[in-house]
């Protein structure tokens, strides 16, 4: 064995200081508001599954909410940018004590054409240590699930949750049970598809779902006009209509064209499944003020429908089965508190890092989940899709325990390697459940010998996803982030 390059290859999480506490950062733009959080966090290896976890977390650093930046249908890049400013000043946290966290650039502001431009901001303000990204619905969905009502869901064991997320722009929607969110959705139901002179009806901005919707309820108010009493109501039973359709399963409901239009992912339930229902986001916010009798703003406060539809989904019988017993843990922050505490997943007790320096690795596309007993032919069709992506690749595997098994699933990597052609500098990822990175990275590796640029991350709860960011190496550990969520 060549020493000098196992010492440099294999990085022990075991020296890290269970004393030490890492950094977290979460920003959200959304539709409406856009905000920041900053949460402090215990690195401690759980003694459940033994995996290293965040614990005793705190929360630091809480932004008041701002309206998000628009000219027009454009994400005013240079105010978010000052926003971003304003907020790491005020959190008082330095760039490099980031450990990971993300961006997440969400409905309507997502469908803004240069949504892109401003997750492109986000990082060179911030760096690499966290994940900025537009328009991933499925993502968004989970991390407002795990962000306000996760431990809810953990209490109540054996009852399926639907967190319904109601933004400006869309309503996002996960089933979950235990604490595992088993499907999610999205919908374009929300508040801001209509804007207003604050405290009337009269219309100043619509989405082109807005008038979609205008024009099927046969509604001829434009642009200057004011909506009136019936109008507005027509409106609103459109939007809950729809929720209740999701919670009922009526997949009839779907079935026009403009319930299609208002369909980004759909999400299936099970027929009579007798699930608790959940809110979070602005208009869940509200609905849980109205459920508490708290007093309101005033008439379109905010510009929109957030009011008048948190108003009628609490008086739908279906909607608010549960609102005084079934209360989440975060609402209207769920998808920054879901971003900052649960899109990030810790290296295991050792890793293979032959070259320290190639971190982080960002937008990693996620080729395959493979068993170590699939066919070969599925072995090579995955190595082959890896060896044309020009930046690196991630291949995720399931299966592998004892030392024959690992020898076998390294010869095979190996071998899928040589075949495939792969660019000795290009990066591999390899994830795995198991403590096996140390052992694996080495017999892939044939001890340091190979100039293959192999990563293997173990003891990872793999996930159906697109793609992972890889953040830099931190007190001997390594923060794997998934997005781009199936």
């Amino acid at each position: 064995m060549n020493m000098l390059v196992d010492k440099a290859a294999i990085i022990k999480a075991s020296t890290f200081k269970p004393s030490e506490r890492v950094t977290l950062l979460g920003l959200d733009f959304g539709s409406t508001t856009s905000s920041a959080l900053v949460t402090s966090a215990k690195v401690s290896s759980s003694s459940a599954t033994g995996r290293m976890q965040l614990a005793d977390v705190a929360v630091t650093y809480k932004s008041d909410p701002a309206f998000t930046p628009f000219i027009n249908q454009r994400i005013d890049t240079e105010k978010a940018s000052v926003l971003i400013a304003q907020w790491l000043k005020q959190s008082g946290i330095k760039l490099d004590e980031i450990f990971s966290g993300g961006s997440m650039i969400t409905g309507l502001a997502a469908q803004a054409d240069n949504a892109d431009v401003l997750s492109k901001l986000i990082t060179s303000i911030v760096g690499d240590s966290i994940i900025a990204t537009a328009d991933d619905p499925c993502l968004e969905s989970w991390l407002a699930f795990m962000g306000s009502c996760s431990a809810l869901s953990r209490y109540h064991v054996d009852v399926p949750i639907i967190n319904f997320d109601i933004g400006g722009g869309t309503t996002n929607t996960a089933l979950g049970i235990n604490g595992d969110v088993l499907q999610t959705g999205c919908f374009f139901i929300g508040a801001r598809h209509f804007q207003f002179v604050a405290g009337s009806y009269q219309l100043i901005a619509m989405s082109s779902y807005g008038l979609a919707l205008l024009d099927v309820l046969n509604i001829h108010t434009r642009i200057g006009e004011t909506f009136t009493e019936g109008e507005i109501a027509e409106i609103m039973a459109f939007y809950v209509s729809a929720l209740e359709a999701i919670v009922t399963s009526d997949a009839d409901f779907f079935d026009s064209e403009i319930t299609q239009k208002h369909s980004q992912v759909a999400i299936t339930l099970t027929p009579n499944t007798k699930s608790s229902i959940t809110f979070s986001g602005g208009v869940g916010e509200l609905i849980y003020k109205i459920t508490a009798g708290e007093t309101l703003p005033t008439t379109t406060y905010f510009g929109d429908f957030g009011i008048d539809l948190a108003l009628t989904i609490s008086r739908s019988p279906i909607l608010s089965a549960n609102l005084k017993h079934c209360v989440p843990e975060h609402k209207g922050r769920a998808t920054v508190v879901g971003l900052t505490l649960h899109c990030t997943e810790i290296s295991g007790n050792t890793i293979y890092l032959p070259k320290p320096d190639c971190l982080p690795l960002r937008n990693l596309p996620i080729v395959a989940k493979l068993a170590a007993d699939n066919a070969m032919e599925q072995w090579h069709s995955a190595f082959t899709l890896a060896a044309k992506c020009r930046h690196g690749a991630c291949i995720q595997i399931t299966t592998a325990n004892t030392l024959k098994q690992i020898r076998a699933l390294a010869q095979k990597i190996s071998n899928c390697m040589h075949a495939s052609k792969y660019e000795p500098s290009r990066p591999l990822l390899i994830l795995v459940e198991a403590n096996i990175g140390k052992a694996l990275g080495n017999y892939i590796s044939n001890w340091g010998q190979s100039m293959q640029n192999v990563i293997v991350i173990d003891e990872v709860v793999l996930r159906d996803a697109h793609f992972v960011h890889i953040g830099r190496l931190h007190q001997q550990m390594i923060p794997v982030s998934f997005y781009g969520l199936n």
